[in-house]
């Protein structure tokens, strides 16, 4: 089987499963028109914060908590304004996460009315640069809303897994290759039913969706980390390669290949149940415009089968050693960024307090939070680097020495 056929059997599932009874999203809605969102959040937020008391701050954080998932994320801005402006809404969802946890520690009123004003600012900005009146898009864009979904969703997932198979490949283990396709296939059929538990346990929204994409995020970077060291000591095959022959086989047999395939389903499923949700509540607010949602799914399709392509072109052009480097760093990177994604996640979802760093940029696209928690996380994942390469470097002289090397 090859991706494109993946690829093909995974947008079937999600077609399937989206429009199969009884499916849909029952809770989350799709507005386009953020006006009266915004207003119901500041008048609720004012008076929440009218009445808080540092001594007894975790009612007005269970306040803030409930205008997230019940107002902003029930009515579906948070939704559109993802399709809109991804960074933009990741920003209005920090602020609420920083409010929450300033208001559950008891702050000073002047701390929890300045992350207030901030967030006002920036939900009055989304109402006034991204609303819209229309009851529903046009035509087109129900399919740029319908293609964003899944090829924003789906081209990671992509990148991952075509790394994978070109490097096994490359290294001469295509018979390992079918691990990475079970992987992808188990993924499918996850999504599935996390997407169905979601919906029917937690009615797809609320802390219990954020904790689960955090913490799948955060395995998913541990076993990156470890992919990526173990693709970084494989880059001298051509050297060693008789030794390094030996090696891979063994390592191989170690379990190494399950880490592969472990790697190919968390970067699925990742992106696999939160694109079943997204699409149920397209479908569910695109009364008449199904046969845009179908159009933005196979331009998406599309546009990931030449992902693929650009990927696979690239592996087989790029010098053994270098694509080996590559990989690996494509893997480090990924953990990087799914370790800020994966606890704002978290900090939204409650599990994780909230620590504002004032001055501190927000890049979403690297997984970057003006954050004290996620910064923590994402220095430890830089820290383990120079940590993993040193223990590389001792490997390699380790083999020197055991092949009679200087």
């Amino acid at each position: 089987m090859h991706i494109p056929r993946i690829l093909y059997c995974y947008t079937l599932f999600l077609i399937l499963f989206c429009i199969f009874p009884g499916t849909g999203s029952a809770k989350q809605g799709v507005t386009e028109n953020y006006g009266p969102v915004v207003a119901e959040i500041i008048e609720k937020g004012d008076a929440a914060l009218e009445a808080y008391r540092e001594a007894d701050g975790v009612v007005t954080g269970n306040r803030f908590s409930r205008l997230y998932f019940d107002v902003f994320e029930t009515s579906g801005m948070e939704f559109t304004l993802g399709l809109k402006d991804n960074a933009f809404m990741l920003q209005i969802e920090s602020g609420f996460s920083l409010i929450i946890s300033q208001t559950m520690r008891g702050e000073s009123r002047d701390s929890v009315m300045t992350s207030w004003d901030g967030l006002k600012k920036d939900l009055r900005t989304a109402d006034e640069k991204y609303s819209s009146g229309e009851a529903t898009p046009s035509f087109w864009g129900r399919v740029v809303q319908s293609f964003t979904i899944l090829f924003r969703e789906g081209v990671e997932a992509m990148l991952v897994v075509a790394a994978l198979i070109a490097y096994l490949r490359r290294s001469g283990y295509g018979d390992k290759v079918p691990v990475i396709y079970y992987g992808v296939l188990g993924a499918l059929a996850a999504s599935v039913l996390g997407a169905w538990a979601l919906t029917t346990l937690v009615q797809a929204g609320g802390a219990g969706q954020e904790a689960l994409e955090g913490i799948t995020m955060l395995i998913a970077a541990c076993v990156l980390v470890y992919v990526s060291y173990w693709l970084t000591s494989k880059r001298d095959a051509d050297r060693w390669q008789a030794f390094i022959k030996k090696k891979m086989d063994a390592a191989m047999g170690r379990g190494s290949v399950f880490a592969l395939g472990l790697v190919s389903f968390l970067a699925v499923f990742r992106e696999g149940a939160e694109t079943i949700l997204f699409y149920q509540a397209l479908i569910g607010g695109s009364s008449g415009q199904l046969n845009a949602i179908w159009v933005g799914m196979v331009f998406a399709a599309a546009g990931l089968v030449v992902v693929y392509l650009v990927v696979r072109l690239a592996s087989i052009r790029l010098p053994l050693s270098l694509f080996f480097t590559v990989t690996a760093g494509l893997m480090f990177m990924m953990a990087f960024v799914f370790t800020g994604q994966g606890i704002l996640e978290l900090q939204v979802s409650g599990m994780i307090d909230t620590t504002k760093l004032e001055g501190w940029p927000m890049l979403s696209w690297l997984g970057v939070f003006p954050t004290l928690e996620t910064m923590i996380g994402q220095i430890a994942v830089l820290l383990l680097l120079p940590a993993g390469l040193l223990f590389l470097q001792w490997q390699k002289n380790r083999q020197n020495r055991e092949m009679g090397v200087a």
